[in-house]
């Protein structure tokens, strides 16, 4: 997808606790679908962010019950309820993205598939030759098995892949608080394979199950470090995706203020 150029926020907000992140996140979505929230025009915005301390995200309609609240927080592990659907996640070793942006009549897949390719642009910048996922998963039926709890053991339509392997799971919603609607759509970019101890946090009763997720986790996810043999540079990574952006969608990027 390439846009016509026009005016957007970048914001690099750092590490943040989830509940911050999360709640970010909606207010950009609700502010602007609003109109305002501040200093001139209201701009769709593109946000990197990090978690501190790690966290495990569940979606906007998920069961908590299927997470050990007791064992997160002997480790230190918070646990948040995103604004948008999917599944659990744990925030560890990642860069996060999120972009809000005026829907402007696109269904959920044309802005899906519009973000993946800036994504793509942004990590072949970095050196990574990610790919978009074609097929579409039924995820219905998925879901009504327990090794599903995870986000990363699926990927859907237009996700990021290396060689057959999730690098990036994302998340979208639609806000209409005022006249236009506003997609907010965030995601995990994997710089490390802390993600896959997510298993250590869920209530799952069943060993042979359990050991699936573990399995699963392994199998089908990968990270940026694995892919290149090395530690991420997090501040070069951030350059890149904000320059896939730049070319893929043509715009120009105002750096935002936190109030």
């Amino acid at each position: 997808m390439s846009a016509p150029a026009h005016l957007w926020r970048f914001l690099l907000t750092g590490g943040r606790t989830g509940e911050f992140n999360m709640r970010f996140d909606e207010e950009l979505a609700r502010s602007l679908s609003r109109g305002g929230g501040a200093p001139g025009p209201p701009r769709p915005t593109l946000r990197l962010f990090r978690w501190n301390p790690w966290a495990v995200s569940i979606g906007y309609n998920q069961n908590a019950d299927e997470l050990d609240a007791a064992r997160c927080a002997r480790a230190g592990v918070d646990i948040v309820r995103r604004p948008t659907g999917g599944r659990a996640i744990l925030h560890a070793e990642e860069l996060t993205y999120s972009v809000v942006m005026f829907a402007e009549r696109k269904s959920v897949l044309e802005v899906y598939n519009a973000i993946s390719r800036a994504l793509v642009c942004g990590l072949r910048l970095y050196g990574v030759e990610a790919t978009l996922q074609k097929a579409q998963v039924d995820f219905p039926a998925t879901y009504r098995h327990a090794s599903s709890i995870p986000c990363f053991t699926s990927s859907a339509r237009y996700e990021i892949e290396w060689q057959g392997r999730k690098l990036v799971g994302s998340a979208q919603r639609r806000f209409n608080d005022g006249e236009r609607d506003v997609v907010l759509q965030h995601g995990s970019i994997l710089c490390g394979p802390a993600h896959r101890r997510l298993s250590e946090f869920l209530l799952v009763k069943d060993d042979a199950t359990l050991e699936r997720i573990r399995a699963e986790l392994i199998e089908k996810t990968v990270d940026l470090a694995e892919i290149l043999s090395h530690e991420v540079d997090m501040t070069a990574l951030e350059v890149c995706i904000r320059e896939g952006f730049e070319r893929e969608w043509n715009v120009t990027f105002e750096e935002g203020v936190i109030q």
